[in-house]
């Protein structure tokens, strides 16, 4: 089946329009829906030329403290040569429209929607595009938390179209995951992968962990689970999770998928 991904609508509402929105920023979690995300919230970065973005999520004392998360527009010529500016920030890039040139360590990448590049911290990249219409991409960033004896990641690129859904068990093919990084490769603290339900399918319990979540819905819709809450969200909309917030889900008549952030593989602080 072929995917579709979502992203922001931008422009701006007319003036008749009704403040009807569904966005919340609770104790134990937000909503930004997609109908939020326009023009007037848009940012703009140093030496990136002929780009925007959308901030939807970034580290805040006492909330969700791991990982930033934007979603970019780029612009037939723009992009950059110096992308990131900490050289402690590990990155992944996941394409959703579009075409992206994007350099590794002098390697050349053509990264075309599904596209998903990992980026350890200190590696020397960049991204332009050189085709004809705007590139979008989600790009998530935290700060790599390096062990002694263990191997820091290195960079590599592929799309979601030639990696295998892995199907939970039990559940007939109906809710897996796409996973980029093996959950027992500790090199990686970080996981950036792919959920997908199909229709009717449920996460049948309330998964309460310490992992934060960032979960921006590409494709369908459903009720999910927030806290005490159940939210009707759809794809464009961006789900931001503290660690231990309770979440399940019911997906909608169609197949519901999204990209999803969480931290993993490292011990707890307890120097806070």
């Amino acid at each position: 089946m072929a995917s579709t991904y979502a992203s922001p609508i931008a422009g701006l509402p007319p003036q008749s329009a009704l403040h009807t929105g569904r966005a919340v920023f609770t104790e134990a979690y937000a909503l930004i829906p997609h109908g939020v995300m326009r023009d007037i919230v848009t940012s703009y970065l140093p030496h990136w030329r002929d780009t925007r973005l959308w901030v939807i999520a970034r580290p805040m004392t006492g909330f969700s403290e791991t990982f930033s998360q934007y979603v970019v527009e780029v612009l037939p010529g723009g992009g950059s040569e110096r992308p990131e500016p900490n050289a402690s920030a590990e990155g992944v890039l996941f394409i959703v429209a579009g075409e992206a040139a994007l350099t590794i360590a002098g390697q050349s990448y053509q990264l075309t929607p599904g596209g998903y590049a990992f980026l350890p911290p200190g590696c020397a990249w960049s991204l332009v595009n050189r085709g004809a219409d705007p590139v979008r991409f989600h790009w998530v960033r935290k700060r790599y938390e390096a062990v002694d004896g263990v191997e820091t990641p290195t960079a590599f690129v592929t799309n979601e179209n030639d990696e295998p859904i892995r199907w939970m068990p039990g559940t007939k093919d109906r809710w897996g995951t796409t996973r980029f990084v093996e959950p027992t490769d500790l090199r990686h603290d970080m996981h950036v992968n792919i959920v997908t339900l199909e229709p009717g399918a449920v996460i049948p319990f309330e998964e309460t962990h310490v992992m934060e979540h960032g979960l921006y819905v590409l494709e369908g819709k459903a009720v999910y689970r927030l806290n005490r809450d159940w939210v009707e969200v759809e794809a464009g909309d961006f789900m931001w999770l503290r660690a231990f917030c309770p979440q399940a889900c019911y997906a909608g008549p169609d197949r519901f998928r999204y990209l999803l952030y969480k931290d993993v593989n490292r011990h707890a602080k307890l120097d806070l």
